[in-house]
């Protein structure tokens, strides 16, 4: 038996061990395989809970609904208030720990009038390399991270969604839009709508991982060093469209895409 199965047989015994679970479920491609297992060895004793917020990309609550369906679980919606919140939308650096706090204690609340037994969510082997304060969140409230805990890393979880045909095999990560905004910058709606459609733009454009990160004014770019030949290209038309959206300047980072940008200024999100 290969490494992968061994930690594969280890996630089912721990699921299998909780009898009954709410999965904190975001469609993303951790909590999916996360449910899909679940949902294999529990099946009716698996409820996924998906949060909106307005920190989400559009749609992607409905994404969570039909993937959730396809795998047979049940799924709810619960609303969360984030940007109702000072402390919240202030963005401090533990911006993650507040929003994850909220969520975590209104899914233990949602299991508990249930009857369920464990909360759990879709932190694998990987997270704890980056700066995630709202893993803290998790841990002090009890919630159970199964992935993690059978050590199962990102390159793993893509492996396997591939095996069960998962739709999220392919899937890029995807963090809320709150992490392009630099920590002290306020989080506003319509911060939040300049992020997303400047990304769903430069995305129709042939660019599946991008981030813009939102400096007042100023949109900074991150893509793969392949795409920066395609974007210049169209520069113009690039930099006509990002003003439409709101921004009065338009840079390329030249480092490219990669996760924990902004934290390398003491900055914003992890991803």
């Amino acid at each position: 038996m290969g490494e992968l199965e061994r930690k594969l047989g280890r996630l089912e015994n721990i699921i299998k061990g909780y009898g009954s679970v709410l999965v904190a479920f975001s469609g993303g491609v951790d909590s999916t395989l996360l449910l899909k297992v679940a949902q294999d060895i529990l099946a009716n004793q698996v409820l996924a809970v998906t949060a909106v917020s307005a920190v989400n990309p559009p749609g992607e609550v409905d994404e969570a609904g039909k993937l959730a369906e396809a795998i047979g679980a049940g799924h709810v919606i619960i609303n969360t208030g984030d940007l109702e919140s000072m402390a919240f939308k202030g963005n401090p650096p533990d911006r993650c720990y507040i929003c994850k706090k909220e969520i975590y204690t209104a899914l233990l609340k949602l299991a508990e009038e249930r009857g369920i037994r464990q909360v759990i969510d879709g932190v694998n082997a990987d997270d704890g390399a980056f700066h995630r304060p709202g893993l803290r969140a998790g841990e002090e409230l009890g919630v159970l991270s199964p992935l993690q805990e059978a050590g199962l890393t990102k390159q793993e979880i893509y492996i396997l969604s591939r095996r069960f045909a998962l739709p999220t095999a392919h899937k890029p990560a995807s963090p809320c839009l709150a992490t392009r905004f630099p920590y002290g910058v306020e989080i506003t709606p319509r911060g939040l709508a300049m992020v997303y459609q400047a990304e769903e733009y430069l995305k129709s454009l042939g660019i599946d991982q991008v981030r813009v990160r939102h400096h007042g004014d100023l949109a900074r770019i991150e893509i793969s060093p392949a795409c920066f030949e395609l974007l210049m290209t169209g520069s113009r038309e690039v930099v006509a469209r990002l003003k439409e959206i709101g921004y009065t300047y338009t840079a390329l980072d030249l480092q490219g895409f990669r996760s924990g940008s902004m934290d390398e200024a003491g900055g914003a999100g992890s991803l």
